[in-house]
């Protein structure tokens, strides 16, 4: 019965809803890309792909050796506007951990717009209202107004939980609504 609620919950509430990525087996995950913490020489790292089921999937490892500690997965796109839409819902399944949600407005700022998902090891749909998206950089709170609401270029997930752990996340759909 639950199945049923939620696929009726997704299904209906696509009418007046703006597609980010609605992940199948014939989609094309060459727009996402991995940005680990090699960046800034740690170990840690992630892959994506999407599986023979059709659903992206985040997964790797968090390591904590040479000040590291993140791993993220990132879809640069088109700009899109986004007025009139007030919350994100993204179907997923984790692995019990807590992620970061990222939006940017324009890919080239430095900062970007956070909110965290706690995941289960069963199906959610996650709706997070946009107007909740905080600014930060390189995990400091930014002083500047929450997420604008106009654009959006980039969505993200990072994992950072000041652990060294393996993980896995597996994307079904992303939605604004």
């Amino acid at each position: 019965m639950n199945y049923l609620f939620l696929f009726y919950s997704l299904f209906m509430s696509t009418n007046n809803s703006l597609v980010i990525f609605d992940f199948n087996k014939n989609s094309d995950s060459s727009s996402w890309r991995i940005v680990d913490d090699r960046v800034m020489g740690g170990r840690s790292g992630g892959n994506f792909y999407i599986n023979n089921k059709g659903v992206g999937v985040f997964e790797g490892y968090v390591s904590l050796e040479n000040n590291g500690g993140f791993s993220s997965v990132r879809h640069d796109f088109e700009s899109k506007e986004v007025d009139g839409y007030s919350k994100i819902k993204i179907r997923l399944r984790g692995d019990g951990k807590r992620y970061q949600l990222r939006l940017k407005s324009n890919k080239n700022e430095r900062h970007a717009y956070i909110n965290y998902i706690m995941t289960t090891k069963d199906w959610q749909l996650i709706e997070i209202p946009l107007s909740e998206m905080y600014p930060t950089f390189r995990g400091r709170k930014l002083d500047l107004p929450n997420y604008p609401g106009k654009n959006i270029e980039e969505i993200a997930f990072l994992i950072g939980n000041k652990a060294a752990e393996n993980f896995k996340l597996e994307i079904d759909s992303i939605i604004l609504q």
